[in-house]
């Protein structure tokens, strides 16, 4: 549940916090983190660039080396903490693994210090383990799932998120997105057992703008207060309407309804289902 704050200022008063409670208090592993260069929403060449307006400033953090992979095929870990990190949503989970090395991996739900992961090809169902999707019964639910064989997660990897297994056959596997979205992945893909931790991100109230400059977010400027030049809503005496009937960009392209996905991309065949609008 998120943390509520004593009503001492105006922006505390709305303001909801996570429970830190369950963490363990521990210092990162000096191995896996290190420093990293924000773009502030720019390009090569320092200015900025379409799609990244808004952003810049932040609060310094320090990044986190996860093993999206887990490659380390059969060989057993024991979780030795769960630790804030301050470059995703979901909490990760430092493993100590039986031949010694050390590796951060993302926290499921009702993973705990001391419980035992592995990778392998058939394992038990529990929060943690990584197995083949062929061998992972209906109706569980992963995360950090991979796309293509020995490629590494790179779906379902956000906070509270999860996928749901449906059913399988000719060599793929249906699984359900976070989206709605049904898509078919190749049953040789490994896959996550649980629901990732922290799932009451989506709740949290910032409280206030400061919050959310700490986050690296600069204030939005509505089209409809800039100069015609700069938008298509810009312009006109007081407060004035858009003036056009879809709603589009401030490049000009219309958006809110408009499909995005490329009709001849090659893997449409693998979408069994669109995602519900």
């Amino acid at each position: 549940m998120p943390k509520d704050y004593k009503p001492t200022s105006p922006s505390r008063r709305s303001m909801q916090g996570y429970d830190f409670s369950g963490l363990s208090d521990i210092a990162p592993l000096k191995s896996k983190k290190h420093g990293y260069m924000k773009s502030y929403g720019r390009d090569n060449k320092g200015h900025i660039s379409a799609g990244r307006q808004g952003r810049g400033g932040g609060h310094k953090q320090l990044f986190r080396d996860i093993d999206f992979k887990q490659n380390k095929i059969d060989i057993p870990g024991v979780v030795a903490s769960i630790e804030y990190d301050p470059n995703r949503t979901s909490r990760i989970a430092r493993v100590h693994f039986a031949d010694g090395e050390k590796r951060y991996i993302l926290a499921p739900q009702d993973l705990k210090v001391g419980d035992a992961v592995i990778t392998t090809e058939r394992a038990s169902l529990k929060p943690g383990n990584r197995m083949k999707l062929k061998n992972i019964p209906q109706g569980s639910l992963v995360h950090n799932i991979e796309m293509h064989p020995n490629q590494g997660g790179t779906l379902v990897r956000s906070a509270g998120s999860a996928a749901s297994v449906l059913a399988s056959e000719g060599g793929y596997v249906q699984l359900v997105m976070p989206s709605s979205e049904t898509r078919l992945i190749s049953e040789e893909c490994y896959a996550s057992i649980g629901q990732l931790s922290n799932a009451e991100h989506s709740s949290i109230s910032l409280g206030k703008a400061g919050r959310t400059r700490w986050l690296g977010r600069r204030p939005k400027v509505r089209g409809t207060a800039m100069n015609p030049v700069d938008h298509p809503y810009g312009g006109g005496e007081g407060r004035q309407g858009r003036g056009t009937r879809r709603p589009k960009t401030a490049q000009g392209k219309i958006t809110g309804g408009r499909k995005t996905r490329d009709v001849k991309k090659k893997s449409n065949k693998f979408v069994v289902r669109r995602r519900h609008k």
